[in-house]
This record gives structure tokens, sequence and C-alpha cells, in this order.
């Protein structure tokens, strides 16, 4: 038996909660592609919170705890100043609320460039305060190295190349990459170079389609595109992204909803019942007995 964690809705506290031991593994996302082809593609969303872990997990692979959470949840201009702290947090919550998917966490900025040594340190302590399967970082060639550290020493490592968020300072900008036959053939080399290190899967993010195709075929470990092409072995959104919380999206995003919207109009509905006196009423109050 695994354990989860049930939120009473009466006190809004998360208990623990037998459930039948169905978490997918490392391995099995890594078995989905077979002789370079995935039947099945991986469906990936991230998840910062343990009450969208619960409601994500069944229909998900995997669950990503995005350096993401910057920007989503605490309003940040970019993932760069996100903590190790930050990280180990969310990415607790995220495996309390689910059995099913492998949990992947984001190393954030700064806590795995140094060294291969400083990123065991970072990933031994996101693993041991979380529960996850796994860390994802990005980086091509020169974090090669490091990422057969890690997976020498059995840490699980997601790959992510591309446009690499935490590089956008030097980056310039978030648009597509791969435009130039130069950079193309580096965004293939350095896909080459994670999966030769020991990544078990890697995100491609915002290149143009022919390189998410490429590398797709070019490596024997799953590609997830968010921004790169449904030949991808699986793709990844920002789950706030997807379901219309934010009014300005990237282009590669497909908007399933209008939250923001939906949100917007009930609580309106509610402040006017509270300026009008109309709520509470006897049915949210409490009376005394007879």
């Amino acid at each position: 038996m695994s354990t989860t964690f049930t939120l009473d809705t009466s006190t809004s506290r998360a208990n623990p909660t037998p459930a039948p031991m169905k978490r997918l593994t490392v391995p099995a996302i890594q078995s989905r592609k077979v002789d370079g082809v995935t039947a099945q593609p991986l469906v990936m969303l991230t998840a910062y919170t343990a009450r969208m872990a619960q409601l994500l997990d069944p229909h998900c692979d995997m669950l990503l705890v995005g350096d993401s959470l910057g920007q989503v949840i605490y309003g940040l201009p970019s993932t760069v100043p996100v903590s190790l702290e930050m990280m180990c947090a969310h990415g607790a919550a995220v495996v309390r609320g689910s059995y099913h998917s492998v949990v992947i966490v984001d190393m954030p900025f700064g806590s795995y460039e140094g060294s291969p040594e400083q990123a065991f340190a970072s990933a031994a302590r996101i693993l041991k305060e979380t529960g996850a399967a796994g860390v994802k970082l990005e980086g091509g060639e020169a974090m090669a190295e490091t990422i057969a550290f890690l997976t020498r020493r059995g840490i699980p490592v997601m790959g992510h190349v591309g446009l690499t968020p935490q590089a956008v300072n030097a980056l310039g900008g978030y648009g597509a990459r791969g435009r130039s036959a130069a950079e193309a053939d580096k965004i293939v080399n350095d896909a080459r170079a994670v999966a030769d290190a020991g990544a078990f899967a890697m995100v491609i993010e915002g290149v143009v389609e022919p390189i998410a195709i490429a590398i797709t075929e070019a490596v024997a470990c799953p590609t997830i595109g968010i921004g790169a092409s449904a030949r991808c072995d699986g793709q990844v959104l920002v789950t706030e992204d997807m379901l219309g919380l934010f009014e300005r999206v990237p282009r590669f995003v497909k908007r399933y909803a209008d939250l923001a919207g939906w949100i917007s109009e009930h609580a309106a509905s509610y402040a006017d019942e509270v300026r009008q006196r109309s709520f509470p009423t006897s049915e949210q109050t409490y009376q005394p007995k007879a």
C-alpha cells in the first residue's frame, strides 16, 4: 500500500489515506518509447499544490513541479529568483496530493550549475524532502557531465533543451529557438548529449517544429514537447495557462477553459451579495437549537 493525502473539506487539512500502489515509475516512463516509437503519448502537467495534484493526478503520467511557480504562484518576473526551499515545499505538497503520477521537481537556477557535487547535494535534498521520483534541470552539452554524475548515483534526471527559461537573461527573451541553422544544430547536439548522459526523458521547449521532430527521432529517451511538436513522445503545459487563469499566454498554449473570467464573475456575485447583506443567510449561519 502507498499513502496519499485527502483534503478534509471540513477542516482544510490533509489527512493520510491508504491507496492502492498505482504510482508509475521512472522506468515505466522510459519503457513507453520502444524502438524510437511511443505508441501512447505521455501526458504531463504542472502542479504546485496538493489540491491541484489531486485533480490532475488521475489524468497524467507525470506531474511537474516547475520553477514556473515563481511567476504563477509568487508573481516573480522570471524563474531566476526561485529558491530550493520553494521547490521543496511545493514538491512535497504535490507528492502528498498524488499517488499515480511520477512527480518530477525542477532544480532552480543556481542550485546545480556550479559543479556536479553541488547538483547532487541539491537533488538529494529535493528527493529527501519531497518524496519525488526525480529532478529536472536545464541545459545541454554543458550539463551532460552533471546529468551523468547524478544518474550514476541513483538520481533520475529529466533534461530540458531548446528555450531554457532560467537562461532568459542570456537568451534575451522567450522567443522561439532554432531559427538559424547553427542554433538548430546546437539544440539537436544538446539533446543528444543529454540523452547520452543518461536522462530518462527530456523537455523540448519553444523550438521550431523540425528541430523537435529531429530530436525525437534521434534520442532513445522520451521527449516531452512544449511549444515543439505533436510528434514528440508527450506534451506538457503550465496548468494555469491551459485553464485560462492568465489573460496573456504563449502562442503554443491551447486554452481549454476561461477560469479567470469564471472566477471574476463569481467573485463579483459574492461581493454584490455581501454589500446587499443577502449573504450569509440562515443556511450559512448557526442558529440556536430549539
